[in-house]
């Protein structure tokens, strides 16, 4: 019998004797340990399970016949029992001369799901990962709910989108933020599985600090997430400061409204000594008033209250989707505010805010002494930036949305300057 560990629990796999596993075991999502326990019960001395993961990880091998260190025999029994999950390409579009590249990518159950990657003059090279199938969390100004959640993906099919973009293109990833389609949280197992190996010396030894998860305010997995203790990033999806507003723009605040979540996040500072990062959409009209930032910033600041974070100054590590005032980042305030002016999506009705609003915006936080972003978005034309990514067709990547208007995109060069990039892998 074969046992592993896979993102639901204990899974096993009974291999009858001359015959195919009853289970075929996915060796992509398996730990450094497990691979060597898979080894062992296979009759091979442990090392073998470092072989694997450094075929199955940093080699992104798609096929047992590509590790050429391993036996033919030993490769032939894999391939009788074992598998190597690798997505497929359908298509890619990309624009920004090249520099953003959304893939529409097929999983092995025919589903589909969307990646973007995206290179940075500072020599960053950041993929944003999808952890579901669709969405269910019906947010909406958002188009990958659109359709409604199929399904989780796998540690494998996440991890894999990294893989998949690195022999894509041959660039080596520096960023990796859980920013595509679906709940990260939603996808609990699933998604810190795939953190880990992403950031283990045996994975693809991406520094916890370059990866960010995003959550639209699952108040019991972002505590069990603080209680991990872990170095990332963690990106709430806020959008409204008030409860009547919220209810109306992300449905999951009837659940777990904003006291809670605001809660919820300065007790993940606590536990944590990281900064959190607020996203707040701005949608015009409806939540981009003074009075509403305003009323963010006095939350915030009493939210804060007592909170202290580490290595004040490195805290914009991991968040590869924008530039900041580096100056204000570097202040003892626990919390930071990235906004979004809203990026269009066929079929709903909501605008883009204007230049002059999301500056009123921007000044109504900063005389609250609250750091904040606005986010340089990438992608916008190709519809793979925030909020626009869901199950397209290879014949819809290849429509082009219009660009936002001249004055909306020299916003960010006027208002912020680049977050650091720290080099530890902590």
């Amino acid at each position: 019998m074969l046992v592993y560990r896979d993102r639901t629990g204990v899974f096993e796999g009974r291999v009858a004797p001359g015959g195919r596993a009853e289970v075929v075991i996915d060796l992509k999502g398996m730990t450094l340990g497990e691979l060597e326990a898979f080894a062992s019960q296979l009759g091979e001395p442990l090392y073998r399970g470092r072989q694997l993961a450094h075929w199955v990880y940093p080699r992104g091998a798609t096929s047992f016949d590509e590790m050429t260190d391993l036996s033919a025999s030993l490769r032939a029994r894999l391939a009788h029992e074992a598998q190597v999950t690798s997505l497929t390409r359908v298509s890619e579009v990309s624009t920004d001369a090249g520099d953003t590249i959304k893939y529409l990518l097929r999983l092995a159950d025919g589903a589909t799901i969307e990646t973007v990657y995206m290179r940075y003059k500072d020599g960053r090279h950041s993929v944003c990962v999808s952890t579901q199938v669709g969405c269910g969390m019906g947010c909406t100004f958002c188009a990958t709910g659109l359709a409604g959640l199929t399904r989780g993906l796998t540690a494998a099919e996440i991890i894999d989108q990294v893989i998949l973009v690195q022999r894509l293109t041959g660039d080596r990833v520096s960023n990796v933020v859980f920013m595509g389609m679906g709940e990260p949280l939603a996808n609990y197992e699933a998604t810190l599985r795939a953190v880990r190996l992403l950031n283990a010396p045996y994975g693809l030894s991406i520094g916890m600090r370059h990866l960010t998860l995003s959550t639209v305010g699952l108040v019991p997995q972002i505590r069990r997430l603080a209680a991990e203790r872990l170095q990332l990033t963690l990106a709430i999806s806020l959008h409204a400061p008030t409860d009547a507003l919220r209810d109306q723009l992300v449905p999951i605040n009837r659940r777990w409204p904003v006291a809670q979540l605001l809660q919820a996040g300065a007790d993940y500072v606590l536990q944590t000594g990281r900064r959190v990062s607020f996203e707040y959409v701005l949608l015009e009209g409806i939540n981009d008033t003074p009075a509403l930032a305003a009323t963010l910033g006095d939350l915030l600041q009493s939210q804060s209250v007592g909170l202290t974070i580490r290595e004040a100054g490195s805290e914009g590590e991991g968040i590869p989707v924008g530039i900041s005032q580096t100056d204000i980042l570097r202040g003892p305030n626990p919390f930071h505010v990235n906004l979004i002016p809203w990026n269009p999506v066929y079929g709903m009705q909501y605008r883009r805010p204007a230049r002059a609003r999301v500056e009123a915006f921007v000044s109504e936080l900063r005389q609250r002494a609250v750091p904040v972003t606005v986010r340089l978005e990438r992608g916008v034309e190709i519809a793979a930036a925030c909020g626009q990514l869901q199950r397209t067709t290879e014949a819809t990547m290849a429509a082009p949305l219009p660009a936002p208007p001249a004055d909306e995109k020299a916003l960010p060069q006027r208002a912020r300057k680049r977050v650091g990039e720290g080099k530890a892998k902590s």
